[in-house]
């Protein structure tokens, strides 16, 4: 079997900052479901559950748009796919209030307490009041599975 492993590491702030979501469900993630909701595949509908993923993987490379990403909330973290092929992951705990992000929509991580966004490409800033990139996490793509660390 001929696969390609790749291990993916991007840039990204070291700090998370401290806090808890408004919703005040006890969880920081905003949400009001108390941490027990399952991830969601953005747009999707779909938890990686659901899709067929084998045990130990977090997803297929199919299940990251190109162009967007895919929040799992369940782990905290968000993988994009800004070009074809191109695999980052952040953090999903906004660097405002910890707040778990929502969605991956017009090339922007969004997180819906506060209206923070973050850039698919490096987890920059693109609107506030978040002060400072979510944090890089690692991934390794092999073949077409996408596994944390």
């Amino acid at each position: 079997m001929n696969t390609r492993r790749r291990t993916v590491l991007t840039a990204g702030a070291a700090a998370l900052a401290t806090g808890c979501g408004s919703s005040g469900d006890g969880d920081g993630d905003g949400d009001g479901d108390g941490g027990t909701a399952p991830a969601s595949a953005s747009g999707t509908g779909k938890t990686p559950e659901a899709s067929g993923t084998p045990t130990g993987e977090l997803t297929r490379t199919s299940g990251i748009p190109v162009g967007g990403g895919t929040v799992f909330k369940d782990r905290k973290v968000v993988v994009t796919q800004p070009e074809a092929g191109e695999f980052k992951a952040f953090s999903a705990v906004c660097t405002h209030a910890g707040c778990t992000v929502a969605s991956v929509s017009d090339g922007t991580i969004n997180c819906a307490c506060h209206g923070s966004r973050f850039s698919i490409t490096d987890a920059s800033v693109e609107a506030g009041p978040a002060p400072r990139p979510l944090p890089a996490e690692r991934i390794t793509v092999e073949g077409d599975s996408i596994r944390l660390g």
